[in-house]
């Protein structure tokens, strides 16, 4: 079963490989791209075989097929449609990332309450979050972007969850679980600082 480890590690590898295709390279070894991200070479002979990466030891692993393989895994193979719930800065940023589409990831629209913030002309639209339930259904979104203000997050969550999407990326600071039906990948930024600046300001006392 492909656990979310498995997966960081798949997206490790790609941006590891699509750096030694710009540099020229075909090939890769195991032992490159262990010595690179500071894990064994034996687990990542059974990442890839456990996702029917095939290569050698002595003729190593082909890059470009085995990039295809990772989008093939990554659901690259066709468009995957999006919609951020709240328009805030952090929604509106994410809906103008023009960075998406080049990794086969399409926000179709966003939602939100304030209706000053309410386009339905836009490119992609912003709706109101009373449309939210259809056009899900409609348009068989699978993945959506949350962030609301805090105090509707709890609500948002268990609208999501009626309309049987199957994936939430949480930009709230409010740590939701997942289920069998619903996968929620959280966010919080305020503690990714928090532990940058603690990771950062060790180095520096070991180094005085």
């Amino acid at each position: 079963m492909t656990n979310k480890g498995q997966i960081l590690r798949l997206l490790n590898y790609k941006n590891l490989l699509k750096h030694l295709q710009t540099l020229g390279f075909k090939k890769v070894f195991s032992d490159n791209i262990s010595d690179t991200l500071e894990i064994s070479s034996s687990l990542v002979r059974k990442d890839f075989g456990n996702f029917g990466i095939t290569g050698n030891r002595k003729g190593g692993y082909e890059i470009d097929s085995i990039l295809g393989k990772i989008d093939d895994i990554l659901g690259k193979d066709e468009i995957q449609k999006v919609v951020v719930i709240g328009v805030g800065r952090i929604g509106e940023a994410l809906m103008k990332y023009q960075g998406f589409m080049k990794e086969g990831i399409q926000i179709v629209a966003g939602f939100d309450i304030d209706p000053s913030r309410i386009n339905a002309e836009g490119n992609p639209p912003v709706l109101h979050n009373d449309k939210i339930a259809d056009f899900i259904e409609e348009n068989d979104i699978k993945i959506c972007i949350m962030t609301v203000p805090q105090m509707v997050a709890k609500h948002t969550v268990d609208l999501l969850t009626a309309t049987g999407i199957g994936g939430i990326l949480n930009f709230t600071p409010i740590k939701f679980q997942s289920s069998a039906e619903l996968t929620i990948n959280n966010i919080n930024i305020v503690h990714e600082l928090e532990n940058l600046i603690y990771v950062v300001n060790k180095q520096k006392d070991n180094k005085e």
